[in-house]
């Protein structure tokens, strides 16, 4: 399981990578509407990936109440973060179609 859990570590990183690039390599940057969606799933992808490291340490010493902690906070803070983006997002786009 440790494995699975490192390998989507790994590609959520390499997602968080690429999505900045994608929006860098957009020609008409002027247009491009779709610059705030790609950053805050860049961003979302990073976090994520950073999250599955604490569960991923987590697992590997259990004798420490602490780590279980930081792992469970980080874990809602990550969930709230990204629902309150896409709220966000969900909002910004209906105003922007009036």
């Amino acid at each position: 399981m440790s494995i699975l859990l490192d390998l989507g570590s790994i590609l959520l990183g390499l997602i968080a990578w690429l999505l900045p690039l994608i929006n860098l390599g957009i020609e008409n940057k002027v247009k491009n509407k779709n610059w705030v969606v790609l950053s805050v799933a860049s961003i979302s992808a990073c976090a994520t990936s950073l999250c599955i490291q604490l569960f991923t340490t987590n697992s590997w010493d259990k004798s420490d109440w602490s780590v279980d902690f930081i792992a469970y906070v980080s874990l809602v803070l990550l969930v709230v973060t990204i629902a309150l983006n896409a709220i966000t997002l969900v909002v910004y786009r209906k105003s922007s179609e009036k």
